[in-house]
């Protein structure tokens, strides 16, 4: 017996549950430098949730199936070009359809003037016109860039985040085991401060995790003793940077004399943050143990083992208890 086929859904039925972060459109057309066609209100207050834009040419020739009105909408040259070239009544028809469907906005890219009915149904369905003079292709890369780091999944963890010869560190441990000593000895030493005791961390991909600060306390690092300082003002602007990419975690902890720590660095133990798998060490606190070199020397190693290269298994080949991997 055959079954009914299914039901198809109209292209306006949007998903309910909406992932909780959003990005103004204000702050998106700041930086890539949009123009403003029109807007039926101030662009600071219009949240784009999607990371996925759409080039809207398929929708514009009269299929609506799979369309996504939650999307940014790109016209570029092709789309254009294409509505141009139809009689008026037509073209009127799949202009109304697009902006019937009320996207969050719309982008015509290449400086290509904006057609009369876009204007016409912009206004009335209440949707924002912006314009570039980007090709199509950069401008959405660079949009699809800034919309992966805005809207990715995040979770916000106590630590600190260094970038220690290009390698981005995050130390982890418990409150005065002496991860802001450790973050200014390295400072001092040439690297950089991201974030200090409250680290922003970012999926922008299925492997990258991308950490910050919070901008309220920003370049802002608190010493036990001390108090706050800004290491932007006492060590120079060179001494701090705004992101970097998680490559390391680092776990401080006290010694303890009963656990067995690694010697030898066979292992590759990983950390799960955000579904990304991050090689991770532990470093074991004691009086009289340089930490900031220990980093050091940890962020050298881990860019070697990423390399292909690793000095535990070049000795144990040496030595003759494994196969030489070179």
């Amino acid at each position: 017996m055959e079954r009914p086929p299914e039901k198809r859904r109209h292209p306006t039925e949007r998903v309910k549950n909406l992932p909780k972060f959003s990005v103004t459109l204000k702050k998106i057309a700041d930086q890539l430098h949009l123009e403003t066609a029109y807007t039926p209100t101030d662009i600071s207050g219009i949240p784009i949730y999607t990371m996925d834009v759409n080039r809207p040419g398929l929708l514009l020739a009269g299929y609506d199936e799979y369309f996504d009105p939650t999307r940014l909408q790109i016209c570029g040259k092709a789309e254009m070009a294409y509505l141009e070239g139809l009689p008026e009544d037509l073209r009127r028809s799949h202009v109304h359809t697009l902006f019937a469907l009320r996207p969050p906005a719309v982008i015509v890219t290449r400086s290509l003037p904006v057609l009369e009915e876009m204007l016409e149904f912009a206004k009335e369905y209440q949707v924002p016109i912006l314009c570039t003079n980007e090709n199509t292709s950069a401008m959405m890369s660079n949009l699809i860039s800034i919309l992966s780091v805005e809207l990715a999944p995040r979770v916000t963890r106590h630590g600190v985040l260094v970038e220690v010869y290009g390698e981005g560190i995050l130390i982890l441990g418990d409150s005065g085991v002496g991860k802001s000593e450790t973050a200014v000895e390295l400072v001092k030493r040439g690297h950089r401060l991201i974030a200090d005791d409250a680290v922003e961390l970012r999926r922008v991909s299925n492997r990258s995790i991308v950490g910050t600060s919070p901008e309220n306390i920003r370049h802002f690092i608190e010493l036990r003793g001390i108090g706050i300082v800004n290491v932007a003002r006492v060590f120079g602007i060179g001494a701090v940077k705004v992101s970097e990419k998680v490559d390391l975690v680092v776990k401080l902890e006290p010694w303890d004399k009963t656990k067995n720590y690694s010697r030898t660095g066979l292992e590759s133990p990983t950390t799960d943050i955000l579904g990304v798998s991050i090689p991770c060490t532990e470093i074991p606190v004691m009086p009289g143990r340089n930490l900031a070199v220990i980093l050091e020397t940890a962020a050298i190693a881990n860019r070697q083992k990423k390399m292909g290269y690793n000095a535990a298994k070049e000795l144990m080949a040496r030595l003759g208890l494994e196969e030489d991997i070179t």
